[in-house]
């Protein structure tokens, strides 16, 4: 079974993305966290966390939320060399090429408009690189 770490501060994104997980039957444990200081906190074990291990085999993650945002969370993961190499895919409203740009700079995977829907997304082929990598 995958291990998915989604890093999402939108209910309603968080149940898209398990809505269409389902659709392919991917098998998979979802993780979540609603902001990119609480998904360091869950895959180090910090503030009272037990750390989640095994490493997720993928991080979705969203671009803008609270506190700590999608950007300033990948910059820490890649400085991390125990986290640096899990696959991360960026899920977005925004289609502005300077975030594109920006993610790809820190090693993203694939840049994924939402919602995440694996049929109908306007960025499908990182969608498809999404669902290869989790069917892996």
């Amino acid at each position: 079974m995958r291990s998915v770490l989604l890093v999402e501060d939108d209910i309603f994104d968080t149940m898209t993305a398990q809505r269409s997980f389902a659709r392919f039957n991917v098998p998979h444990t979802l993780h979540t966290a609603f902001n990119g200081e609480e998904a360091l906190d869950l895959l180090r074990g910090r503030q009272g966390q037990q750390a989640l291990r095994p490493l997720p085999e993928v991080i979705l993650l969203d671009l803008n939320m609270p506190r700590m945002n999608g950007e300033e969370f990948l910059t820490e993961l890649r400085a991390d060399p125990e986290l640096r190499d899990i696959p991360v895919f960026v899920t977005t409203t925004s289609g502005m090429e300077a975030d594109r740009a920006a993610t790809t700079a820190l090693g993203v995977h694939g840049y994924i408009l939402k919602p995440l829907d694996f049929e109908t997304s306007a960025d499908l082929i990182d969608s498809l690189s999404l669902l290869e990598q989790l069917l892996k």
